[in-house]
């Protein structure tokens, strides 16, 4: 069973997200900001995918993805992003495949995306 922290200062876009993975097979974990969403990866054995908001309060996306991959250097970084996509701002995420989904999106897409993520090594 994978394990997905999702981190999203939207809470109801949160849970609709969690309760799709979890249909899916996940084992979902919900922050509301990236401080939270850092403290689950770092006490929760196993994450394999990180799902973020770009844009929230205390820490955004990208410093959350940066700090989670000092942790967990394999973790998958999906972004999720209500602006224009932009490029990852810092050099250690853009040598990574950090996927971006632009909001809105259908639960669908976002699954599929997932599943693909997770499937590969």
């Amino acid at each position: 069973m994978s394990k997905v922290v999702i981190a999203d200062d939207e809470g109801e876009l949160r849970g609709l997200i969690a309760e799709a993975l979890t249909q899916q097979g996940c084992q979902v974990f919900q922050a509301s900001d990236g401080l939270e969403a850092l403290e689950l990866i770092e006490t929760t054995a196993g994450v394999t995918l990180l799902l973020s908001d770009v844009r929230m309060p205390r820490m955004d996306g990208y410093l959350l993805a940066e700090k989670a991959l000092a942790q967990s250097p394999e973790l998958k970084i999906l972004m999720l992003t209500g602006y224009a996509i932009e490029q990852p701002p810092s050099s250690v995420l853009r040598a990574r495949e950090v996927r971006v989904l632009r909001k809105p999106f259908e639960l669908s897409r976002l699954c599929q995306l997932v599943g693909d993520m997770l499937a590969r090594p």
